[in-house]
């Protein structure tokens, strides 16, 4: 049971990967094809700044999860 779950996780963790990479890979491409580079740059770099909530929050859980799992063992 424990590696389909590890399985899961790894899995969910690519699919989210290649998800972002194609929204700021596509995202500035198109934006740069449309509005020129400095259009581009101020893109991708919104889309950045947009994603460091989300990213604090996977951190936070993160923390959660393993502190949740360091006291389970004792």
């Amino acid at each position: 049971m424990s590696d389909l779950r590890r399985y899961s996780r790894q899995t969910m963790r690519r699919l989210i990967t290649g998800g972002l990479v194609l929204l700021i890979a596509v995202g500035g491409i198109l934006i740069y094809w449309i509005y020129g580079a400095g259009a581009a740059f101020f893109g991708i770099l919104c889309i950045l700044i947009g994603l460091v909530p989300v990213g604090l929050i996977i951190l936070i859980l993160g923390i959660m999860e393993w502190i949740f799992e360091r006291n389970r063992e004792q």
